[in-house]
């Protein structure tokens, strides 16, 4: 056994001989789960809540934006048609080498070694972002972009491969449980370390103490915004101490392929796309999840920077509105993988992508001076107190409910791949799940970047989202969750 592969890996190999998995002892499975939570604090900290609008309204300048922009936009539209490409360009190469690596360790072995080489790339991406200075230089910012790149491709090669041990920790009448818990511990761990980071690592800006009232841990120099800088270093320490009991304690597969071992990965992924005419529902959802995870994605990837520039919110304001979504999809998770396992991974779909529609929709419909797109609101005075303005208090309502039914709807999705494809044929099927999540994830961020540039509009860019939540939802209709044969 390597030394990769402690605390439960005889136990799942009697249980692959047997054709039944049996449940994995505790500590496998909670060492599984830290996994979300290791790598939690790239998606919270650096994608959506504080990194992010920070490189939109910060780092780029006017002088770099050129002629990219719509003449008389916003700084921050050119920041975010540039974090756009790039997230665009990350979703891309996911799209092409994680169907590739997941039929490669299919049937080979172990997939942690794949982790493990991952993790250096995770953590050397996330350190690029601390040269981040605001105002930064062409060659500084495609630095700081292609750490985030490589970060967020580390991050999702990572997942497919922990998909696929998944099923083999519990039986399928938990999956639903396990797969929503781990999610939950995901958001939890996001929680975690941006109360970590906003209550006693950093100062508030302009501010001697944390947004808890302490004296900062850190001393770092606030015009050099080496508070947002930080958040990238931070999250590659907090995934190297977290992640080790996965490497330890999590069984991993040590048998010989079902299939041909000497066939290349590209051979064996034509074999399985071939087979999926005739499962005909394995196909539909594939689709459907394919476009309603990358309006998922662009969700997360935008709206604390639509939030930020409508608002001018700071990290303060951002911090407490990370907090807030944080918790509530937490609690979401834990209820939808409850609901998995009662009434059934479809339904939780269905209802949670009808809901975020009605979000992202109301998130829309507010700016800076209207509610429900004609509705005249106060605009928010500077200095006033977070989240006092209505709108603010609209566009919070609408973010909440987004963030509730969020971690259903992946939880959801992958403990239904599990119940539907076919048994012997699972860790392929997650494989090409994977796929179907990735192969057009450029196109959402893309679709927004490049109407953004166009209009020189953030809301008329991120409306290109809601096509793509809707389209899901109806195919997803037709998905018939009686597992194949």
């Amino acid at each position: 056994m390597s030394t990769l592969d402690l605390g439960g890996g005889a136990a799942n190999a009697a249980a692959s001989e047997s054709g039944a998995i049996v449940r994995a002892p505790l500590r496998a499975r909670a060492s599984w789960m830290l996994f979300d939570w290791s790598v939690q604090p790239h998606y919270t900290l650096v994608q959506t809540f504080l990194f992010g609008p920070y490189f939109a309204n910060a780092i780029v300048q006017n002088s770099v934006c050129g002629t990219m922009i719509a003449e008389g936009s916003e700084k921050a539209a050119c920041g975010q048609a540039l974090w756009g490409y790039a997230a665009a360009a990350a979703g891309l190469m996911i799209a092409i080498l994680s169907p590739l690596l997941g039929a490669a360790a299919d049937g080979r072995g172990s997939r942690k070694p794949w982790m493990a080489c991952l993790s250096l790339l995770f953590l050397a991406g996330l350190s690029c972002l601390w040269l981040g200075v605001p105002d930064a230089n062409m060659t500084t910012i495609l630095i700081v972009l292609g750490g985030f790149v490589a970060a967020t491709l580390a991050a999702e090669l990572m997942a497919v491969f922990s998909n696929a041990i998944m099923t083999g920790l519990v039986p399928r009448d938990e999956l639903g449980r396990l797969s929503g818990t781990g999610w939950a511990v995901g958001y939890f761990g996001g929680l975690v370390s941006l109360a970590l980071v906003a209550g006693l690592l950093v100062p508030m800006p302009g501010e001697a103490k944390t947004l808890l009232g302490l004296d900062p841990l850190l001393k770092l120099d606030g015009a050099a915004h080496e508070g947002d800088r930080i958040t990238g270093p931070f999250a590659a320490i907090w995934f190297a101490i977290f992640i080790i009991p996965f490497f330890f304690f999590v069984p991993d597969r040590h048998r010989a392929s079902t299939g041909h071992p000497e066939r290349s990965a590209v051979a064996e992924l034509w074999d399985t796309i071939k087979s999926l005419p005739s499962m005909p529902s394995l196909l539909i959802f594939l689709l459907a999840r394919m476009l309603y995870t990358d309006g998922l994605s662009a969700i997360f990837a935008f709206g604390g920077i639509y939030g930020a520039s409508v608002f001018g919110w700071g990290p303060l304001e951002l911090g407490m509105f990370g907090i807030i979504l944080t918790l509530v999809g937490a609690f979401g998770a834990l209820f939808g993988g409850w609901l998995d396992d009662s009434i059934g991974p479809k339904t939780v779909i269905v209802v949670a992508l009808l809901a975020l529609i009605v979000g992202a929709l109301g998130i829309l419909s507010v700016d800076k001076t209207h509610i429900f797109f004609t509705t005249e609101v106060a605009e928010k005075i500077v200095g006033s107190k977070p989240f006092s303005a209505p709108g603010e208090q609209v566009f919070l309502a609408f973010a909440v409910l987004v963030g509730i039914v969020s971690a259903p709807v992946q939880a959801a999705s992958r403990s239904l791949l599990a119940r539907i494809a076919p048994p012997a044929k699972i860790t392929q099927f997650f494989g090409l799940f994977a796929f179907s999540g990735k192969v057009t994830a450029f196109l959402a961020p893309f679709c927004v970047a490049i109407i953004t540039q166009e209009t020189g509009s953030q809301r008329i860019g991120m409306a290109a989202i809601l096509a793509f939540l809707a389209i899901g939802v109806v195919m997803m209709l037709f998905v018939r969750t009686r597992p194949a044969q």
